[in-house]
């Protein structure tokens, strides 16, 4: 252990000095290291941070705690190094990239439902705008009271129809940078009403609304379902405490009649 601190010492005071720069090296050889990019990685960032944080920085700091890592273990085994504790150390160090990973997921798991939940209210009020302006100005005019998680993904919607892409790809992209639930689908009606001429937007706005209805009373079950759920756990919970205290004094009451 204390070749471990002294090896993170060194490497702290080489960073400090400038002798050794792992965030150039990171950069240098970024696009080797985004082999290792989880897929759902940058959704996941914005889910738990909205556009307050950038998932490239996050996933460069990442790339160098793994390394770091790598580095002071390789030092602490220097003297008796050998294949195993070189393949050790490459563990030891992909465990700690792989650990902010795992709590982001955490994050969503146990957020799930109120993150889903945000995109169906986000295209009702897209459905208000979408009577009075086109679907890039409602969109445009949609973003700053939209969800923080959705800002950075609508930003870059809007930018790609502004530059002059007109198919329905930039809708798609933003469906699978944010795959919540029936996001795709409710992205292509929203490209379809875009495209509708203004004798057919009134229906198009119907169907538009019945399926964003559709979309939050699944949101409002799935909530009441989680709820319920929740209420059964403690209520099961409490049984089990309750018959666990009974069957102690029972056995209590029975140790200390044969005492007696």
């Amino acid at each position: 252990m204390e070749i471990l601190l002294l090896g993170l010492i060194i490497i702290f005071i080489l960073e400090y000095n400038k002798k050794v720069n792992t965030s150039k090296f990171i950069k240098d050889n970024e696009h080797y290291f985004l082999i290792l990019k989880e897929d759902n990685y940058d959704f996941l960032v914005k889910a738990k941070y909205g556009d307050k944080v950038d998932p490239n920085i996050l996933f460069s700091q990442r790339i160098k705690n793994g390394f770091i890592t790598i580095i002071a273990f390789i030092f602490m085994f220097l003297t008796q190094l050998t294949f195993i504790n070189l393949i050790l150390s490459v563990v030891l160090g992909f465990f700690v990239f792989k650990m902010q990973y795992s709590s982001l997921r955490s994050y969503y798991k146990k957020h799930l439902h109120q993150i889903d939940s945000m995109l169906p209210y986000f295209l009702k009020n897209m459905e208000i705008l979408a009577q009075h302006y086109t679907i890039p100005v409602a969109i445009s005019r949609s973003i700053e009271t939209a969800p923080d998680i959705f800002k950075p993904g609508l930003r870059e919607l809007i930018e790609k129809i502004n530059a002059g892409d007109s198919t329905i790809d930039p809708y798609m992209e933003f469906a699978k940078q944010y795959p919540v639930s029936d996001s795709i689908r409710m992205m292509r009606l929203l490209y379809r009403l875009g495209l509708g001429s203004q004798e057919d937007k009134h229906e198009q706005l119907i169907m538009f609304s019945k399926s964003v209805s559709a979309l939050q009373n699944k949101a409002r079950e799935e909530k009441y379902k989680l709820r319920l759920q929740t209420m059964e756990s403690k209520t099961m919970l409490m049984l089990g405490a309750t018959g666990g205290g009974v069957m102690v004094l029972l056995v209590l009451s029975m140790v200390s009649m044969m005492n007696i």
